[in-house]
């Protein structure tokens, strides 16, 4: 049974501060596509606090529950609309549209479904085979992707600064993976159990991406957002993983602001307390842990990781000293991989 879910809206991939600043610096049609972005999200976090996910829900047409094992998908055109989920495109089972962003949508939300069920033997999101819902064209050149508590949304991006939201699979699994979050651990989405959500959605959408490569953690490049950009900007993607702080550093986005170690947290009331920014910490620190063991991240890495967030006694407010020492005790079985754990926790500061 999963717990008591937080704020089942929390944001999109796009952090808000990454918004904020291109409508202050970018081109004159950038900045309006992030107003009208930011507007968006803004009237969906407002229709989600009013409504809840339950009339969200009900929105949804009826989807095949299919047996464990089985993913049911389904992909929506909101044809540049704002409404959910648009008409229905394509169904599971259902051979390619031809329409790049329906197409890739399907996919790695199958990409997606496939390490939580071969790897963890998760079925879908809530453990209970929950249809994954995707609607795409989302707006008029929407700048963001995300998951509002029943299914993803995807923008076609501007086309100066991001590309279209469906290029990259981790980000697909990233934003799936705060569903996953919500239903084990509803870790509050604020401070440090905000960033600690922003994180483990990070590191599993890393690791759909691995899991689909066929990549070990030493092959991985451990960026979130490969693709993302336009080769206008000088981004290599939205965070590291390995080198928190280095993603990009452009004059119409400004400079990573990443930390990877508690020596350089950042203490901000902005974007719920640093969610996004801080979220490099521990991202360094899976990172650590996932390469000092080498072989596939998913195996040993990912699966400490996947049994803390499991754990019931992460609390919903937990900050990173208790969710670093949870995945210090789901490793002691293995002598080097508690090592291993610890000693990346360590190495960003976290713990002693």
């Amino acid at each position: 049974m999963s717990r008591v879910m937080s704020d089942p809206w929390c944001s999109g991939v796009i952090p808000p501060y990454m918004l904020d600043r291109l409508a202050q610096h970018a081109s004159p049609r950038v900045r309006q596509r992030a107003l009208a972005t930011l507007r968006i999200e803004q009237q969906e976090r407002s229709l989600r606090a009013i409504q809840g996910t339950a009339a969200a829900s009900a929105r949804l047409p009826a989807a095949t529950i299919l047996s464990p094992g089985h993913v049911s998908r389904a992909v929506f055109n909101a044809a540049n609309g704002t409404n959910l989920p648009g008409q229905l495109v394509r169904a599971e089972g259902q051979p390619p549209s031809g329409d790049a962003a329906v197409d890739e949508a399907y996919e790695h939300l199958g990409a997606t479904y496939e390490l939580f069920w071969q790897v963890y033997r998760r079925h879908s999101i809530d453990n209970a085979g929950l249809p994954l819902i995707g609607t795409v064209h989302y707006g008029d050149d929407y700048d963001n992707a995300f998951w509002n508590g029943t299914q993803m949304v995807f923008g076609d991006g501007d086309g100066e600064v991001f590309n279209r939201f469906t290029l990259a699979v981790d980000v697909v699994g990233h934003e799936l993976c705060h569903g996953v979050v919500d239903h084990e651990a509803g870790l509050r989405y604020q401070g440090q159990s905000g960033a600690l959500n922003e994180s483990l959605s990070d590191v599993f959408g890393s690791l759909v991406k691995q899991h689909r490569a066929g990549q070990s953690a030493e092959q991985a490049d451990w960026l979130i957002g490969a693709g993302l950009f336009t080769a206008a900007v000088n981004a290599r993607a939205l965070r590291s993983m390995a080198q928190p702080g280095s993603a990009y550093d452009d004059p119409a986005l400004g400079k990573d602001p990443q930390p990877g170690h508690m020596q350089d947290y950042v203490d901000t009331a902005d974007d719920n307390g640093g969610v996004h920014i801080n979220s490099g910490i521990p991202n360094r620190a899976f990172y650590l842990a996932a390469t000092a063991l080498g072989g596939p991240a998913w195996e040993r890495a990912g699966r400490v990781w996947y049994d803390t967030l499991r754990d019931k006694r992460l609390g919903a407010q937990a900050d990173f000293v208790a969710f670093a020492t949870l995945t210090v005790e789901a490793a002691s079985a293995d002598s080097p991989t508690h090592q291993a754990v610890h000693e990346a926790w360590r190495q960003v500061g976290v713990l002693p």
